[in-house]
């Protein structure tokens, strides 16, 4: 499961914490706790303990079929992935997602401290000056999780408002069919409804 996510998310161009997912325990801001006891585990280990407890277990049948891209990833790039590294690929998956998170958890921290975003909800980009380019992307990815009415911008959209950002130019940027992103090279804020951003605008301007 390590080593197929990882591929997986690697095509879709994840950052760390997509990349060290899944996580033997991930507690969701919503206090939802999974709990996952058997993933350092390889299939063949689980099999070996069941077999000797003479435990009878289920195959999901969709296991087979090339419908779902895991599965895809499963049966016709794991191997060969095994077979050319000439070596534990699998473990080395392994130790990589643990440092993975090691390293996500570490920026996380130091974005916490930092307290990027205001009891207002704006992101104050003061707090980020000199930074990391990986602190600023991870505290935009922060504020616009916190204004769920901004939806989910394309990658596109948002390394052109995080270009925007760095270069503390003021600017606007629609977000959703509800608002707009609007800065003044100071502060990032979330304005619903098309007046209140020309509003701004015009004042900015």
């Amino acid at each position: 499961d390590i080593a197929e996510s990882m591929l997986m998310r690697l095509a879709r161009g994840s950052r760390t914490g997509g990349l060290a997912a899944p996580r033997p325990v991930q507690i969701f801001s919503d206090g939802r706790v999974h709990l996952r006891p058997l993933i350092t585990l390889k299939k063949a280990e689980v099999v070996a303990a069941l077999r000797a407890a003479r435990v009878d277990w289920r195959e999901d049948s969709s296991n087979t079929s090339g419908e779902f891209f895991r599965n895809r990833v499963r049966s016709g790039v794991l191997a060969r992935w095994i077979e050319a590294a000439q070596r534990d690929a699998l473990a080395g998956a392994a130790r990589s997602r643990l440092l993975l998170e090691e390293d996500d958890s570490a920026v996380e921290a130091w974005l916490d401290e930092l307290e990027p975003i205001n009891a207002r909800g704006q992101l104050l980009l003061v707090r980020l000056q000199g930074k990391p380019r990986a602190l600023w992307r991870r505290a935009l990815h922060r504020w616009l999780s916190r204004n769920p009415q901004s939806g989910e911008p394309s990658r596109q959209a948002f390394d052109s408002l995080l270009l925007a950002l760095e270069s503390g130019r003021t600017t606007r940027h629609s977000l959703g069919r509800h608002g707009f992103a609007v800065t003044d090279g100071q502060r990032l804020r979330f304005i619903t409804g098309k007046k209140s951003a020309d509003k701004i605008r015009r004042r900015a301007n």
